[in-house]
């Protein structure tokens, strides 16, 4: 089997001076998706201002141009607040979609999430799409989505699988307020 490793990227934390750059990929990457209020770009900035922005890694193509992101963050998962972290937004660039950017900034994430010693982490999102690395749904909810949306991934042998309900940041609830 061979696998396409996609366009030459460089994963790298995000950087002072990088904000722009994040908030320009992330607006064009949800612009076209139904599901997107539009937001995305001011959680970020809300996660960053209140201190919340726990892992957040940038995609640069060859020429050092910032096509996409991702976000982690702390939740609380199950009534606890003890090592699980949200993932997302996670944004591509248009142009880089379904190229293997998103695939290379969610494996580096996650392991960076795991060696900085991580119970897991837990998203909403297209179990089609996140399965693939692990993510399956049944222990956690949020509000009125339905269940198969809510996903969560162990990062430690250890860890327990955490049940009730998931809360985000407050960036995700005043997002709009930006």
């Amino acid at each position: 089997m061979t696998i396409d490793p996609g366009p030459p990227v460089h994963i790298r934390p995000e950087a002072s001076g990088d904000e722009d750059a994040v908030r320009a990929v992330t607006t064009v990457a949800f612009a076209p998706m139904p599901f997107s209020d539009g937001s995305e770009p001011h959680v970020i900035d809300r996660l960053r201002a209140d201190g919340e922005l726990t892992l957040s890694l940038v995609a640069e193509d060859r020429h050092g141009r910032i096509i996409g992101h991702i976000a982690f963050s702390p939740v609380v998962a199950g009534g606890s607040t003890v090592g699980w972290y949200g993932l997302g937004p996670v944004s591509v660039d248009p142009a880089h979609q379904g190229t293997g950017v998103g695939r290379a900034l969610i494996e580096a994430g996650l392991a960076e999430m795991a060696r900085r010693g991580a119970a897991g982490c837990a998203l909403i999102g297209d179990p089609r799409l996140y399965s693939r690395f692990g993510f399956v749904s049944g222990a956690l909810s949020h509000e009125e989505l339905p269940p198969s949306l809510v996903q969560h991934l162990l990062l430690r042998e250890d860890a327990a699988v955490p049940v009730g309900e998931l809360r985000f940041a407050s960036a995700f609830d005043h997002a709009d307020q930006s």
